[in-house]
C-alpha cells in the first residue's frame, strides 16, 4: 500500500533536524575499531552524550569503518554512515536519529541557498552518472537540471573517463550544442560555436575568466565536472557571446583517504601517467587535502609534431569553525608544442583536390608554441543564522605564450605548383588578471511561502603585455607546397614595439526565486556592469605612441526564467535576457577599425524531464537569438565583416544519465541556423545538424567485470565558403572497453575514428585541416 506521508517522513525529519539551531559539540578523540554499524553509532553516542534513537531495520548487516582522531561526535557519527545509505541528523536538544539518505531532489529542496556548486548531489565524482543532481551556472543558485530555466549540459567525471575527454576541448567536442573545429594542431585556440555565436564565456567555480587566458588550455585533472550552459548568461557571467557559458567546477578534498594512480599509451608515440591524492592532513579532519597531478608526451600522424603537457593541481579546504571554511589553491598548466600544423592545400585553383592526406601537413622544424598557465585562488565561506551563506573568492591568474608560428597562404596551381607563401610570425604575451566574487544567498518568507534570494558582485582587472615582431628577412615564396616544411627557412625578427592593455569589470547582481505555487518558480533577477579599456602601443622604430580608450557604463542585463511542474516528471520552462558584449581588440575590420559592442536579445523555451529518480535527465528546447551586431570573420581579408540584424533559430534535445543498471547513456541533437538581414545563411562553418551520442553498460552476472561501450558523432556539411569547397556530411565512431582485473585495478581500451572516416577539421577555402585519423589508447587505472 503505497503511504505518501510514510515516504514524506525522512524529509519532514530533515527540515526539523536542519531547521532547529545547530547544538554546540566540543571536539573530543575518539578510538573505535571498525565493526558493527550499530555497536558503533551506539559508542559513539554514548561518548559524545547524545541520545541514540533508530530502527533496527536500517541498520542491520551494515558495517562501520574505523572512527578515530578528535572530532564532535556529529563528525564521528557522519563519518560511520557514510556510504550506508542512511543520513544522521542531530536535534537541538541532543537526540540522535537515522533516516534514508535524501534523493537528490529532496536534498536540493533543503539547500538551494547553500554554496554554488556545492549541494548535496552536485558532485560526480565518485557516483558513476552522466548526471548530476544540482547545477548552479545559469543561475548561481542550487537548482536540479528539471528546475534550471535553461538549457544545460554536465560532463561528468564519469563521462570524462569513459570517453577519455583529458582536456576542455575534448569536453566541449563531446558536449551537445558545442561546435568545435580545429583550426591548427598545437597552436591557437580552436574555433567553438554554439547558437551561432563562438563561445568565449568561461568561469571557474562560477567565476568568470578572460578568454585571453587561453581556458582552451584547461586539463580535466582538476575538476570533477564540465557545466555547459547553452544560450545568454549575462546576469552570470557579466558580458558575454549568447553562445554557451563553460563552467568548470574544481575537485574538492576528501574526508577519507583516497588514491589514484594512472598510465597510458596510444598511438603514435602518445604516453602519459597521472596521479590524484587526497584525503584528511590531521586526525579530525578538519584540514584536507587533495594533490592532482598529469604529464603526457604526444606525437602525432604528422612526422615532425611533438608536444609536451604538464598539469598540477593543489587544494586544501580548514575548517576555521562550524560554520566557517577556508578554501587554498593553486593550478599549474604547461604546454610545449613543436612544428604545430595549420592549414594546409586541399583544393587547387582550379578547384581540383590535390590528393593530400592528413599525415602530408607538415610544419617547418622551427615552429614551435609554448604556453604556460598558473593561478592561484582563496575563499571563505560562512553558514549564517536562518540558512544563509557568504562565499568571498580571490583568484590570481598570469598566462604567457611566445611562439614561431609557420602557416601556408595561397592558392596553388595545378600545373605549375606556384601560388603558396608563406606566412610566418613571432607572437608572444603576458596576461594577468585579478578578480574578486562576493556573494550571499539565503531564504526568505513572502505570504506564506520560501523563496530564495541571492546577490552579489564580481570585480576584475586584466593586463596584458604584447610585444610587436617584424620580419627582417624577405617573405618566402613556396615552390612545392608538399615540401614546403622541408625547405622553407626560419625568417629573422626584431622587436619594433609593444602593446600594453589594461581592461576594468565591475558588476553587482541580484537575483531573486519565487515559489509562485507548488508547481511554478519564477527567476527574476538583473546584473548591472560598468567597463572600461585602455590600449597603448608604442612603436621603437619611428618613436610614435597611440592611445585608445573605450568605456561602457552602467550596462543592465535583465533576466526573466520560469519553470513550471506540469507532474513529478516533467516541467515547462521559458526564459528571456539581453545581450551586451564589447568585442576583443582584434575584433577589427578591413580598415583597422574596431567594431561596436554585440546586442541583441536570447529567447528560449521548452520542457524537461527528470526520471529513475534523478538518475536520468532530458530536455527539448526552442531557442531565437536576435543580434544587432554580430562579427563574421572574412577569410579572403583576414578581417571582420558587420553583420547587422542577424537572426540564429534552432532546436535541441539532449539526453544524459542511467536507462537501466550499469547502462550510462547520453546522446544530443541539434539544429542552428543563422540568417543574416537578407536572409541569407551565414556561419557556414557551423553545420547545421549535429548529433552526438556516447553509452557504456557494465555486463552482468560472471561478465560483471566487463564494461563495454561506444559513440557516434554525425555533423551534415560545412564549408567557410560553400561555393568553393564543402566538407559533406560525416560520421565519426567510437569504442571503449574496459576491465576490471580486481577491486582496485582497471585497464581499458579507446579506439577514436574506428573506421578512419578522412574529413576536414575546418576549411578556409582552398586550405583545410585534416581530423584526427583512426587512434587507440590504452590505459590502466590502479585506486585506494
Amino acid at each position: 500500500m503505497h503511504n505518501p506521508w510514510f515516504h514524506a517522513l525522512p524529509l519532514a525529519l530533515a527540515v526539523a533536524a536542519i531547521s532547529a539551531p545547530a547544538m554546540a559539540q566540543a571536539a573530543q578523540p575518539f578510538n573505535i575499531p571498525a565493526g558493527n554499524l550499530a555497536d558503533t553509532l551506539n559508542s559513539i553516542a554514548s561518548q559524545g552524550g547524545l541520545v541514540l534513537s533508530l530502527d533496527p531495520s536500517l541498520v542491520s548487516g551494515k558495517q562501520a569503518p574505523a572512527i578515530h582522531g578528535e572530532m564532535t561526535a556529529t563528525q564521528a557519527l557522519q563519518k560511520a554512515v557514510a556510504g550506508s545509505g542512511l543520513d544522521v541528523l542531530v536535534t537541538s536538544g541532543g537526540n540522535v536519529t537515522l533516516v534514508p539518505a535524501l534523493s537528490n531532489e529532496q536534498a536540493l529542496e533543503l539547500s538551494s541557498v547553500t554554496i554554488s556548486g556545492k549541494a548535496p548531489g552536485s558532485i560526480t565524482e565518485g557516483t558513476g552518472s552522466y548526471t548530476t543532481g544540482s547545477t548552479s551556472s545559469s543561475t548561481r543558485l542550487n537548482l536540479t537540471p528539471q528546475e534550471t530555466p535553461q538549457s544545460i549540459t554536465v560532463i561528468t567525471q564519469q563521462r570524462m573517463e569513459d570517453q577519455k575527454l583529458d582536456n576542455l576541448i575534448d569536453a566541449l567536442d563531446a558536449t551537445t550544442g558545442v561546435i568545435v573545429k580545429m583550426a591548427s594542431m598545437g597552436a591557437d585556440a580552436p574555433q567553438m560555436w554554439s547558437r551561432g555565436s563562438v563561445v568565449n564565456n568561461f568561469q571557474i567555480d562560477g567565476v568568470p575568466s578572460s578568454s585571453s587566458l587561453a581556458n582552451y588550455l584547461q586539463s580535466t585533472t582538476a575538476y570533477d565536472r564540465i557545466e555547459v550552459v547553452r544560450g545568454a548568461t549575462g546576469m552570470m557571467s557579466g558580458m558575454g557571446s549568447p553562445s554557451a557559458t563553460i563552467n568548470m567546477i574544481r575537485k574538492r578534498p576528501t574526508f577519507d583517504p583516497q588514491l589514484t594512480i594512472k598510465a597510458e599509451a596510444g598511438s603514435w608515440d602518445r604516453y602519459g601517467t597521472g596521479l590524484d591524492v587526497s584525503g584528511p592532513l590531521t586526525e579530525s579532519g578538519n584540514i584536507r587535502g587533495r594533490l592532482a597531478a598529469d604529464y603526457k608526451s604526444q606525437h602525432a600522424w604528422t612526422d615532425n609534431y611533438e608536444q609536451e603537457n604538464t598539469a598540477l593541481f593543489g587544494i586544501t579546504e580548514i575548517d576555521l569553525s562550524e560554520r566557517t571554511l577556508l578554501t587554498l589553491g593553486f593550478n599549474h598548466l604547461k604546454r610545449h608544442t613543436d612544428s604545430q600544423t595549420r592549414v594546409f592545400p586541399v583544393i587547387y585553383t582550379n578547384g581540383q583536390k590535390t590528393g593530400s592526406k592528413a599525415s602530408d601537413n607538415d610544419s617547418p622544424d622551427w615552429a614551435y608554441y609554448d604556453h604556460q598557465l598558473n593561478s592561484l585562488f582563496a575563499s571563505v565561506e560562512h553558514q549564517f543564522d536562518g540558512g544563509w551563506s557568504l562565499k568571498t573568492e580571490l583568484n590570481h591568474t598570469q598566462y604567457h605564450y611566445d611562439s614561431y608560428v609557420a602557416a601556408f597562404l595561397g592558392t596553388v596551381d595545378q600545373t605549375t605548383g606556384a601560388g603558396g607563401r608563406l606566412s610566418a610570425s613571432h607572437w608572444a604575451a603576458s596576461v594577468e588578471q585579478d578578480s574578486l566574487d562576493s556573494y550571499v544567498t539565503g531564504p526568505f518568507s513572502l505570504l506564506g511561502r520560501e523563496h530564495e534570494l541571492i546577490g552579489g558582485v564580481t570585480l576584475s582587472q586584466l593586463q596584458s603585455d604584447s610585444p610587436n615582431y617584424t620580419q627582417t628577412s624577405a617573405a618566402y615564396n613556396i615552390a612545392n607546397p608538399f615540401e614546403w616544411a622541408k625547405s622553407t627557412p626560419q625568417p629573422a625578427y626584431r622587436k619594433t614595439g609593444k602593446t600594453e592593455s589594461t581592461e576594468y569589470q565591475y558588476s553587482a547582481y541580484l537575483s531573486t526565486r519565487l515559489h509562485l505555487s507548488d508547481a511554478a518558480r519564477l527567476v527574476v533577477g538583473g546584473r548591472v556592469t560598468d567597463w572600461k579599456q585602455n590600449r597603448d602601443t608604442s612603436s621603437f622604430t619611428t618613436g610614435s605612441k597611440s592611445k585608445t580608450r573605450s568605456r561602457e557604463s552602467g550596462v543592465f542585463i535583465p533576466y526573466v526564467g520560469l519553470t513550471y511542474a506540469l507532474d513529478d516528471t516533467w516541467t515547462a520552462y521559458a526564459s528571456y535576457t539581453k545581450i551586451f558584449n564589447p568585442q576583443p581588440y582584434y575584433v577589427r575590420d578591413i580598415n583597422d577599425q574596431p567594431l561596436p559592442p554585440e546586442e541583441g536579445t536570447s529567447y528560449e523555451t521548452g520542457i524537461k524531464a527528470s526520471f529513475n529518480d534523478g538518475k536520468l535527465n532530458s530536455s527539448l528546447s526552442l531557442f531565437k537569438t536576435e543580434q544587432e551586431s554580430l562579427p563574421v570573420w572574412d577569410a579572403g581579408t583576414r578581417s571582420y565583416t558587420l553583420e547587422k540584424g542577424t537572426d540564429t533559430q534552432g532546436v535541441e534535445l539532449d539526453f544524459n544519465g542511467e536507462l537501466a543498471q550499469g547502462w550510462n547513456f547520453s546522446t544530443g541533437y541539434v539544429y542552428s541556423v543563422t540568417r543574416n538581414s537578407d536572409d541569407k545563411r551565414i556561419l557556414t562553418s557551423a553545420p547545421r545538424h549535429s548529433l552526438k551520442t556516447f553509452t557504456t553498460y557494465r555486463l552482468a552476472g560472471d561478465l560483471d567485470k566487463f564494461t563495454v561501450g561506444g559513440g557516434a558523432t554525425w555533423e551534415s556539411e560545412t564549408g567557410s565558403n560553400l561555393n568553393v569547397y564543402r566538407q559533406s556530411s560525416y560520421v565519426l565512431f567510437n569504442l571503449l572497453g574496459r576491465y576490471d582485473i580486481n577491486d582496485n585495478l582497471s585497464v581499458s581500451l579507446n579506439v577514436n575514428n574506428l573506421f578512419d572516416k578522412e574529413y576536414l577539421s575546418s576549411s578556409n577555402e582552398h586550405l583545410g585541416l585534416y581530423g584526427a585519423p583512426r587512434n587507440f589508447m590504452t590505459s590502466l587505472k590502479y585506486t585506494y
